[in-house]
């Protein structure tokens, strides 16, 4: 009887492992995957202007190599989500570097079990 408890609980734990695999493994796809993420920043600073600072902003992600679109209110990117998130962060500190005293941070990601891109979105606009 003893062994037949045992033997439950452990067919219990490892369906549990099984089932956290699983997800863990569809996180890694989603994340393999292009994903775009908007970035908004709003600089303050009491000498320079929040646009100049936006600026440089802006640059780090042109020099990126990522794809990107700028709008009026914020910047897209697509690319791999590792990859926009490092550009996310120089992106924070160029703005820093530049004499921001404070950061306002907005990030929305869009990801999917696909690949998502911008011109999906924009083409019908464009």
């Amino acid at each position: 009887m003893l062994f037949f408890k045992c033997f439950d609980a452990l067919n219990i734990i490892f369906n549990t492992i099984q089932r956290f695999i699983v997800i863990l493994n569809n996180q890694n796809i989603q994340m393999n995957k292009t994903v775009n993420i908007a970035l908004q920043i709003l600089p303050t600073s009491k000498t320079i202007h929040p646009y100049l600072l936006v600026d440089k902003a802006i640059e780090v992600i042109a020099n990126s190599g990522l794809k990107y679109k700028v709008t009026p209110f914020e910047t897209v990117m697509e690319g791999n989500y590792d990859d926009i998130m490092k550009v996310v962060k120089l992106a924070q500190e160029a703005c820093y570097k530049s004499g921001a005293e404070s950061l306002m941070t907005y990030i929305k990601i869009q990801s999917s079990l696909n690949d998502v891109s911008i011109q999906d979105k924009m083409e019908k606009y464009e």
